[in-house]
């Protein structure tokens, strides 16, 4: 049986965010748990904005595989390519 793979995605709910969103969503397996984190709204815990903190975002939209941030993520533009190498819809 294959790994679960924790798939989080950081968005501030805009038009900007929202295709990111739904390609994550549409490249998603069964070993993919996607979780969307809206900033806007923050977490009950504050776990999304620690987790901004943690893995070192500094820009939106953006996604984080097991824990670590996606290179495109920090340069760039979050492509299917990217995330597909990430593992993202890899079961």
């Amino acid at each position: 049986m294959a790994t679960k793979r924790k798939v989080e995605v950081f968005t501030a709910e805009c038009p900007v965010c929202e295709p990111t969103v739904e390609l994550v969503n549409k490249l998603a397996c069964s070993s993919c748990e996607v979780i969307v984190y809206d900033l806007r709204e923050g977490c009950i815990t504050n776990e999304c904005r620690d987790k901004v903190k943690l893995y070192g975002i500094t820009r939106l939209p953006a996604v984080a595989v097991n824990g670590n941030l996606l290179d495109c993520c920090k340069v760039g533009q979050i492509s299917e390519h990217e995330l597909r190498s990430a593992g993202i819809g890899t079961v």
